[in-house]
C-alpha cells in the first residue's frame, strides 16, 4: 500500500463534494461509459464478494467487540460451478484504490478522481457490474487481511507477507483495540454499501422492463464506488496503525448508516430500496418471475442455438412435447428438436386471425414451401385461457394447419408472455419473429416488411429490405396497387400527382391541377402529368395506402439506426395523415417533393405565371 505520514489530525473532506446534484454526478460519470457489451457472470461475483464480507466482518466486529454473532444469521448462496473471476480487473481495480495518496488536506478530491478513473477502466461494463467488480476488489483485499489475521504470529512466513501488505498491526491484538471505533464504522459502511449494490442489482434486472430506471441506478453506482474507495482507504490506516483516518462520516450519512442531524434528501440506501419496491409493484412482478423474465432476456442475447431459446421462451420447464406438428394427416406431439438448425419464423397472435393475416401466411407458406431450412411456429398468445378460449384454439388449428408447420401448444409462462409483450412489443396485433438458426432476431416483426414488398423480401431481414429500396424507390411499393395503370406510369417516368386531405380541398385541387394537366404548352413539350387522389371516401384504398405508409415506417423504425434520407421522406408522409391538405410529386418512383398541399395549390393556381419557363420535356 501506498506510505501515509502520520498526524494526529484527521483528513476532513470537502462538504461541497457532497452536495453535488444527481445531475451534476451525472454530467462528471456519463463521459466514462460506452457500452454494456462486456460479458460477466454480474450474480457469481456478487455472492461470492457478500460471502467474504459477511464472514470477514463479522469475524472483525466479534474479536473487537466480544460478541458472540454467528454466519447462520445470513443464507449463504453458491456461485455458479463454471464461473471465472476476472481476477485481473480486479487487481486493476485494486492498484486503482491502494496505490494513490492517502488522505490529506491537500489531496481532498482523491476519492472523485480515483472513482472517475475506475469508471473508465470499466467503461465497457453495465451499471451494476462496475459496482459489484469494485465491491469485489475490495473484498478481496479485505478477505486477505482477515485471513492473515488468523494465522499465529510465529509463523514467519505470514509475518513477512504482512510486512509486504504493510499491515503490521494485524500481529498486535491491543493495536487493533486502539483504532475499534473507526474498525466498527467501517464495518457498518462496508454493510451499508453491500445493500445498496444488492439493490443496484436487482434494479438492473428491472430495467429490462423499463430503462428509465437507469436513471436511478447510474448516481447509486457512482456512491457505492466512491464509497468503497473510501472505505480502502480507511482500512489501510487501520491496519498500518496510522493515526490520521479517513473520514467516513459523510458517506454513512449517504449511505444511512447514521442519520443525518439534519434535514436533507433521501439516502442512497433509501432511495435506492424504495425504487426496488416501486418497481417491483409498478410491474405486478414476484421476485421469480423477475428473475426467470432476466433469465429469458439473457438467454437470447447470448444463446447460440435456436432450440434454445425457444425452449426457453415456450417450455422452460421442459415438462412436455410443446409443439404440435401437422405436418401429416394425424396431429403429433413432438419436441422441440424437430427445428435444430432450423430458421424460425415465429407467429404471435390471439386467436382472432384476419384473413388478410392468413393471406400473408399462405404467401410465406408457398414461398418457403420446399426450403426445409426454413419452419413457421404459431404461438397462440393467451395470459389466461379459459375452457372456451382452449376450445376455440384446438378448432383453430384446422385453419392454421395448411400454413404453419408447428403449433406451440398453450400456458405461455408469465415471464413469456411479458417477454413478448416487452421485447417484441405485442399489443394484439400479429407478429412474426424471424429468428436464425443461432436463436439470433433477424426481424422483430416481419409483419410489416410483407405488407409493403410482399414475399420479395423474403428471408424478412434487414439487408433483404435494403436490398429492395435500391432496386425500387419507396413510394413505388406504396402507390402501384391504387390504379392499375400506375405501374406503366412508373416505368414510362411521367409526372405524378399523389394528393389527399379533406373532401373540399381534394375537389379543388383535382379542377387546378386537371386545368394544368391539360395545358396546351405541356402538351406542345411532351410533359404528361397523372392525378392520384388518396380520398376517404375510397375506403378501401385511403386504409391500404396509409397503412402501407405505417408498415414501411415501422420496418424501418425496427432496425433502430439513424433515419436516413428515406426514413425522413416516409416519416414526413406518415405525418400527413390526418392533415386536411398534402401534396407529393414524382416522375416515375423518384419523390421530386413531398409538402403541404396549400403551397403546391397556390403554384397550380399561378400556373399562367410561370409555365413558359418550363423546360423541354420537363418541369
Amino acid at each position: 500500500m501506498a506510505s501515509r505520514k502520520a498526524s494526529a489530525s484527521s483528513y476532513q473532506p470537502n462538504k461541497s463534494f457532497f452536495t453535488l446534484s444527481d445531475q451534476e454526478i451525472l454530467t462528471k460519470i456519463y463521459a466514462t461509459h460506452v457500452c454494456d457489451n462486456e460479458k460477466l457472470d454480474v450474480e457469481s461475483l456478487l455472492i461470492i464478494a457478500e460471502n467474504i464480507l459477511n464472514r470477514a466482518t463479522l469475524a472483525f466486529d466479534n474479536a473487537l467487540l466480544g460478541t458472540q454473532e454467528t454466519i447462520e444469521q445470513w443464507e449463504e448462496k453458491t456461485p455458479k460451478a463454471s464461473f471465472s473471476p476476472p481476477l485481473c480487473t480486479l487487481k486493476l481495480i485494486s492498484y486503482e484504490m491502494n496505490c494513490k495518496a492517502g488522505p490529506s488536506d491537500e489531496n481532498h478530491e482523491i476519492a472523485q478522481e480515483t472513482t472517475l478513473s475506475i469508471l473508465e477502466k470499466l467503461s465497457s461494463y453495465s451499471w451494476d457490474a462496475k459496482a459489484v467488480l469494485t465491491l469485489a476488489s475490495f473484498a478481496l483485499e479485505y478477505g486477505e487481511f482477515y485471513v492473515l489475521a488468523q494465522i499465529q504470529p510465529s509463523d514467519q512466513l505470514v509475518n513477512s507477507v504482512r510486512n509486504l501488505k504493510r499491515a503490521p498491526a494485524l500481529l498486535k491484538h491491543a493495536t487493533l483495540q486502539k483504532h475499534q471505533q473507526a474498525f466498527v464504522d467501517l464495518n457498518k459502511v462496508i454493510r451499508a454499501t453491500l445493500e445498496v449494490i444488492k439493490c443496484i442489482f436487482e434494479l438492473e434486472k428491472l430495467s429490462n422492463y423499463d430503462t428509465k430506471v437507469l436513471n436511478h441506478i447510474e448516481v447509486d453506482v457512482y456512491w457505492a464506488i466512491i464509497t468503497i474507495v473510501a472505505s480502502t482507504t480507511q482500512l489501510s490506516c487501520i491496519f498500518s496503525d496510522e493515526d490520521k483516518k479517513q473520514e467516513l462520516n459523510h458517506y454513512a450519512v449517504k449511505l444511512n448508516v447514521h442519520p443525518p442531524q439534519t434535514q436533507e434528501p433521501d439516502s442512497n440506501l433509501q432511495r435506492t430500496k424504495r425504487w426496488t419496491t416501486i418497481m417491483m409493484k409498478y410491474f405486478g412482478l414476484m421476485p421469480e418471475e423477475t428473475e426467470a423474465y432476466r433469465k429469458l432476456v439473457k438467454l437470447f442475447q447470448t444463446s447460440m442455438e435456436i432450440t434454445e431459446v425457444l425452449t426457453g421462451l415456450i417450455d422452460p420447464t421442459n415438462k412436455m412435447q410443446p409443439l404440435n406438428d401437422w405436418s401429416t394427416k394425424e396431429l403429433l406431439h413432438v419436441e422441440i428438436d424437430v427445428l435444430k438448425t432450423k430458421n424460425v419464423l415465429l407467429f404471435i397472435s390471439d386467436l382472432d386471425i384476419s384473413d388478410a393475416d392468413i393471406s400473408i401466411l399462405r404467401l410465406i407458406s408457398d414461398k418457403i414451401g420446399k426450403e426445409d431450412h426454413y419452419k413457421i411456429v404459431w404461438i397462440p398468445f393467451m395470459e389466461e385461457w379459459t375452457k372456451d378460449q382452449k376450445d376455440k384454439f384446438e378448432n383453430s388449428q384446422s385453419n392454421m394447419l395448411w400454413y404453419t408447420g408447428y403449433i406451440a401448444r398453450y400456458n405461455l409462462k408469465k415471464a413469456s408472455c411479458r417477454f413478448i409483450k416487452e421485447q417484441w412489443h405485442f399489443k394484439g396485433k400479429p407478429l412474426l419473429v424471424v429468428l436464425n438458426s443461432q436463436g439470433q432476431v433477424e426481424c422483430e416483426n416481419a409483419m410489416h416488411m410483407i405488407r409493403v414488398y410482399g414475399v420479395e423480401s423474403f428471408p424478412f431481414t434487414r439487408g433483404a429490405e435494403e436490398t429492395l429500396l435500391k432496386e425500387k424507390c419507396w413510394i413505388e411499393f406504396v402507390i402501384i396497387h391504387i390504379k392499375k395503370e400506375i405501374p406503366r406510369w412508373i416505368k414510362e417516368k411521367k409526372y405524378i400527382f399523389l394528393y389527399g386531405g379533406k373532401e373540399k380541398w381534394i375537389q379543388k385541387f383535382t379542377e387546378k391541377a386537371t386545368l394544368v394537366q391539360n395545358d396546351i404548352l405541356l402538351k406542345e413539350k411532351g410533359i404528361s402529368i397523372e392525378l392520384v387522389a388518396v380520398e376517404k371516401e375510397k375506403l378501401n384504398v385511403f386504409e391500404s395506402f396509409w397503412t402501407s405508409i405505417e408498415s414501411m415506417f415501422i420496418s424501418k423504425a425496427q432496425w433502430k439506426t439513424e433515419t436516413d434520407d428515406v426514413g425522413q421522406e416516409i416519416q414526413k408522409l406518415f405525418s400527413y395523415k390526418n392533415e386536411s391538405a398534402w401534396t407529393v410529386f414524382t416522375k416515375g418512383s423518384s419523390v421530386l417533393v413531398s409538402v403541404s398541399g396549400k403551397t403546391v395549390l397556390k403554384a397550380l393556381e399561378d400556373f399562367d405565371t410561370w409555365k413558359e419557363n418550363l423546360h423541354e420535356n420537363g418541369l
